[in-house]
């Protein structure tokens, strides 16, 4: 039996089953449903063959082009489908919920499978889905300060004392910074950085708070949906207040094994915003290996480049929270307790 299902149904329901995606591997690696799985039904080169037969001559050849293609490899998918869901019932996606998988889910029927579920429309259905779940209104608290607070910690912190958390920094693989990429491997697309945050909110419960971490839009390369974004900014802002050599501290713990070479990058790329001389002094201490002293100079200009992005702020939204590197765990604590108060109130 075949059904075909809105991606709210196939989705989130209880008896949710193994999800294949038949999109190209280029396709499934640019942005996917966060567990699904790739069983591409043409390569990518395939793929263009196929699309520009079909602008050329028209479906019908094209139709006979993929099926010239995607034959002799019929048995092979179906055995694949089969050891991702061994019981029989499985879904099955492409990008619009058209020839794709609607060919594939005719195959899987045909060849015994007792439940076979095509997502209507698509990727690009399950696309506009996820964006509705961006402009719910969320309760966001958001966690700001300066850099080297130790903000991506609290965030763990208060996620142990049962906050529910978003790590936007931890799904993008950066640390927002020039060297915020260092050590986190390369950085999803922002397709793909919506499906993960899309995957997150839909863990979490929308009549309790959420706690964020202050962002601007773009974290590296990757944008924050606008929708959600705006509601960042304009959401309470608990600005964690730290002493600067507590933050120095917590840098040159964090950067310390950094190789010198991958740290000179860094700072050469925000020469213009340090100035040369101070870009040339945090290089020379790179150098002689105090990285205590390139942490205090690139410091004063971060700590004016955020000054500058929390400006636009309603000041009464803003909430300073004094705070000790040596004591997270209690500033942690401190803000739970004041969220939950005011949330029950």
């Amino acid at each position: 039996m075949i059904r075909s299902l809105p991606p709210a149904d196939l989705l989130e329901q209880p008896d949710r089953v193994p999800l294949i995606d038949v999109r190209s591997p280029a396709e499934h690696a640019h942005g996917h449903i966060p567990g699904s799985i790739n069983i591409p039904l043409f390569s990518d080169a395939e793929r263009s063959e196929v699309g520009t037969c079909y602008k050329q001559r028209g479906r019908d050849a094209a139709v006979l082009v993929g099926l010239r293609v995607v034959g002799p490899r019929l048995a092979d998918l179906v055995e694949h489908a089969r050891s991702v869901a061994p019981d029989g019932r499985i879904a099955v996606h492409c990008w619009r919920g058209g020839e794709r998988s609607g060919s594939v889910a005719w195959l899987l029927d045909k060849a015994g499978f007792a439940d076979v579920r095509t997502m209507r429309g698509g990727y690009k259905a399950f696309r506009r889905h996820a964006a509705a779940r961006f402009a719910h209104p969320w309760d966001l608290r958001v966690l700001g300060g300066y850099t080297g607070s130790g903000k991506t910690d609290l965030l763990a912190l208060l996620k142990d004392l049962g906050e529910q958390v978003v790590d936007l920094e931890g799904l993008a693989r950066h640390k927002g910074s020039a060297f915020g990429g260092l050590g986190q491997g390369p950085q999803p697309s922002t397709e793909h950085f919506e499906n993960l945050l899309w995957l997150k909110l839909g863990a979490l419960d929308p009549d309790r708070p959420v706690w964020v971490e202050d962002e601007s839009l773009m974290i590296g390369r990757v944008r924050i949906p606008d929708v959600f974004h705006a509601r960042l900014r304009s959401s309470d802002l608990f600005f964690v207040d730290m002493p600067v050599e507590d933050r120095v501290e917590r840098l040159v713990t964090d950067y310390g094994a950094t190789p010198v070479e991958e740290l000179r990058e860094p700072v050469r790329r925000i020469e213009k915003r340090l100035g040369p001389q101070h870009c040339k002094a945090a290089l020379e201490a790179l150098d002689r290996g105090d990285l205590a002293e390139v942490a205090r100079i690139t410091l004063k200009y971060y700590d004016k480049a955020y000054l500058r992005g929390a400006g636009g702020r309603d000041p009464a939204r803003v909430r300073t929270v004094p705070g000790r590197a040596t004591d997270l765990r209690g500033l942690a604590q401190r803000l739970a307790d004041h969220v939950r108060a005011e949330h029950r109130s």
